[in-house]
């Protein structure tokens, strides 16, 4: 991670996290994104011969998903591939840089948090981490169709429900923020994948050199 610096001070060399066993990093760098994918299709269809459809569609998905996150100036893309019996827990973590602003001013918490609350629809605050403070930011993403029973999606024309968590926090000595962007359509299980959110974000740490991403 290369990052602009504003002050006397080194900024860190990169940073770390610990996330669950069963997440999958995506190389969403266009020169290595296909062979990225591949993998993770590989990996998900290991054992089976007769989805060649199905696996392709999952290939395509993945693909314009990597391609979405390095176009809105991501840095990482995490996929969960954790298991629950024979089901794969669906959730993802975007990391983006976001640059200093314009002006060369710093922006803090209470401002960024000030700004994000004029949405009624998420809830905001500012939080302590080992990083840094942080803005916290959860939402709900689309409308559950209520006909439906738990579990079963929409139509295909319904944007489907999910729950993002956003965490905000300042890179030292850089004005550049940090985001993290969780994300996951299991709305009925909301409260307990935030909790999993929050603790892998509770363990971003800077580091002085070399990249640790675990």
């Amino acid at each position: 991670m290369t990052l602009p610096t504003n002050s006397g001070i080194a900024p860190p060399a990169d940073y770390r996290l610990l996330l669950p066993e069963g997440w999958f990093r995506v190389n969403i760098d266009p020169e290595q994104r296909e062979a990225s994918v591949s993998a993770l299709v590989n990996r998900q269809f290991e054992g089976t011969d007769n989805a060649p459809h199905i696996k392709r569609q999952l290939r395509e998905e993945l693909l314009a998903q990597a391609t979405a996150a390095f176009n809105a100036g991501g840095l990482e893309l995490y996929l969960s591939l954790q298991q629950a019996g024979p089901l794969t827990i669906p959730a993802s973590l975007l990391i983006t840089l976001l640059p200093p602003t314009s002006g060369g001013k710093a922006l803090t918490a209470e401002s960024i948090a000030a700004r994000l609350s004029a949405d009624s629809d998420v809830a905001v605050s500012v939080v302590e981490l080992s990083a840094g403070t942080a803005v916290r930011t959860r939402r709900m993403m689309g409308q559950p169709d209520r006909s439906a029973p738990p579990g079963v999606p929409g139509t295909p024309d319904e944007a489907l429900p999910s729950v993002t968590l956003d965490y905000q926090l300042p890179v030292p000595a850089t004005g550049a923020h940090l985001l993290l962007t969780f994300s996951t359509p299991l709305v009925q299980i909301a409260d307990a994948m935030v909790e999993l959110f929050d603790a892998v974000a509770a363990s971003l740490r800077w580091t002085e050199g070399g990249s640790a991403h675990e």
